[in-house]
């Protein structure tokens, strides 16, 4: 039998395999999912992102919102989070068995996150070890952790913002850092750390990135800490130079595209399906997200719609001047807004073509779009569910100084994050919803454990992975 390619490592307060589940929202990654994850002896992580409620008979209590406005359906989201990560917590802890660990994956993009997490842990404490956290600067995930005596690992993908976050909160909580999660953002899936000094077009050398987090690390330190790989990650014996390397020291791995198909995956069997078909041309990364972060997804009829949509853009000016001449009216009752003369043949053209309703957006930008995607614009920030800190989308601000708006008008360019992730694990209509996906997803249709379309258990991947293939 082949050795294995990494040893145990003490995770969370205990020993176990370094192999960590992704955290993937709105119920991908789920108690089930975890909690044959650590039953393997790993690190199982459920999402805190819209998971599933279920009752004392193992039926689903769907989500049912009633608020008339969006501060009120906000507050239900909130304690649905709150309801759902209980019941995931259980459900993995019922699976486990008290074999490996079991850590929550939460978003501070999202709406709520400190109450959420202030809400599970007070009731569920005793079956999370760990809190995993990113899509954001989560300053406030030390205080969390250090009340209710959790470990916590942040997500980063530059030393810059892993030396913000010490610098302002966890040097005061260092025992209880569990782990440092370098997350590639030119690979991962879902929302990624890609900043505007970051090219989007040009991968940078992993090796370097983890180097240069350690020596930050070992100066304040944190030399016994580990690191946890993640983005990109598929066969172990591709990061040979990480693995008993003493210039990064300890680190673990973490898992998100390859988990997708296996037997224990929630996801449908349409989409379980599309990834043995998907190509590394497949994958792109875009900045359509109503969070303002870049994401990776696949390239399919949702995500074209945007690009093409996005191509349908003009500026404009409310008053007219040299060059912005032209007058123009979106309405037949609203005031003229003026464009440049030279753009009222593509107007036309698109007009033509269908696309005969014009959206201002933030940017002093009108965008063209049908008139039934208009419709289904305007009805999905009219129905905000106010389930981000901020939304671009919707304009929706979950700060009450603020009046809970961004101070933006909605940006027509975006879409309802909540609405789309909620539909493509529910139904297969998946072409038309997004799909968050690594850019390493390729690999279904070549890694010799899936050959044939075979679906494996979680313990038989984890066995695959630790051989290094």
């Amino acid at each position: 039998m082949p050795m294995n390619i990494l040893d145990k490592l003490s995770i969370s307060g205990k020993i176990v395999l370094p192999i960590i589940e992704g955290g993937k929202g709105i119920g991908v990654s789920n108690g089930e999912t975890a909690g044959a994850f650590a039953a393997a002896g790993a690190v199982g992580t459920f999402s805190g992102v819209f998971p599933q409620v279920i009752d004392d008979n193992g039926e689903i209590i769907p989500l049912i919102f009633k608020g008339k406005n969006r501060k009120e359906r906000f507050e239900e989201i909130i304690d649905h989070c709150i309801k759902g990560c209980i019941s995931q917590a259980q459900i993995a802890s019922d699976i486990a068995k008290g074999n490996g660990r079991i850590h929550i994956n939460i978003l501070w993009g999202m709406a709520g996150a400190e109450r959420i997490l202030n809400g599970v842990m007070e009731s569920a404490k005793d079956k999370i070890h760990g809190i995993t956290c990113g899509a954001g600067m989560p300053y406030k995930l030390a205080d969390i952790a250090e009340k209710y005596k959790t470990y916590y690992y942040p997500i980063v993908s530059s030393t810059r913002a892993f030396r913000a976050l010490w610098m302002r909160s966890y040097n005061k909580f260092s025992d209880l850092l569990g782990g440092v999660v370098y997350e590639d953002p030119w690979k991962a899936g879902g929302h990624t750390g890609l900043t505007q000094k970051d090219n989007p077009d040009v991968e940078e050398d992993p090796f370097h990135r983890v180097r240069e987090i350690r020596q930050y690390m070992n100066k304040v330190g944190l030399e016994k800490t580990p690191i946890i790989i993640a983005g990109g990650v598929w066969y172990l014996n591709k990061f040979k130079d990480l693995i008993d390397n003493i210039e990064i020291g300890p680190i673990a791995f973490q898992f998100g595209t390859r988990p997708m198909l296996t037997q224990e995956s929630p996801i449908s069997t349409r989409w379980k399906e599309k990834l043995f078909s998907l190509t590394r041309k497949d994958v792109t990364l875009n900045k359509f997200s109503p969070t303002g972060f870049y994401s990776s997804a696949v390239n399919n009829e949702f995500l074209i719609e945007l690009k093409e949509r996005s191509k349908r853009q003009i500026d404009f000016r409310n008053e007219s001047d040299s060059e912005f001449n032209t007058a123009i009216s979106l309405k037949s009752d609203a005031k003229p807004i003026y464009v440049k003369s030279i753009d009222t043949n593509r107007i036309d053209e698109w007009k033509s073509n269908g696309f005969s309703v014009g959206l201002k957006t933030p940017d002093s930008t009108i965008v063209f779009v049908s008139s039934e995607k208009a419709t289904q614009i305007r009805d999905d920030q009219r129905n905000c569910k106010g389930c981000l800190a901020g939304c671009k989308f919707s304009s929706w601000m979950q700060s009450p100084e603020t009046n809970y708006s961004t101070g933006e008008i909605p940006d027509p360019r975006s879409y309802c994050i909540q609405g789309t992730l909620q539909n493509i694990i529910q139904d297969d209509n998946i072409d038309n919803q997004l799909m968050f996906s690594g850019s390493n997803v390729f690999n279904f249709s070549k890694d010799s454990l899936f050959s044939k379309g075979y679906i494996p258990t979680i313990k038989e991947m984890i066995q695959r992975i630790l051989n290094g293939k």
